[in-house]
């Protein structure tokens, strides 16, 4: 498996910006790295998935336009912006690795590496 470890995470003001990280303990290369969030009472769900040929592949229609899904090899980390955030974007955000050759899916149970999670949560 692949050590991973999610950070940025915060309080923001709706209408705000984060931007998460992913960073990785092993070659970030072999693997496709999915962001995933679970919110208090809701299942797990996939937001933006990062294949290992660098296409990145959307599972929620209502982050679109606001989030972007980003890598960097060199520095083994993978990124999620995040912008325009509202209420409902409020959870526990994870990032998974699966070193299939297409590893992106929108099922938590393929994913076998997974980080932490970092708290998001946007209030005013």
């Amino acid at each position: 498996q692949l050590q991973l470890v999610e950070s940025g995470g915060g309080l923001v003001q709706p209408g705000g910006s984060l931007r998460l990280s992913c960073a990785a303990s092993g070659t970030l290369a072999d693997y496709s790295i999915g962001w995933f969030r679970q919110a208090p009472g809701k299942e797990r769900e996939a937001v933006y998935c990062l294949t290992k040929s660098g296409t990145t592949v959307n599972y929620a229609d209502s982050v679109k336009g606001r989030f972007t899904i980003s890598g960097d090899i060199a520095k083994q980390t993978v990124f999620l912006q995040m912008n325009s955030l509202k209420s409902e974007d409020s959870a526990i955000y994870y990032c998974a690795a699966a070193r299939r050759r297409f590893g992106c899916t929108a099922n938590a149970r393929l994913f076998p590496s997974w980080g932490q999670g970092t708290q998001v949560t946007v209030s005013s």
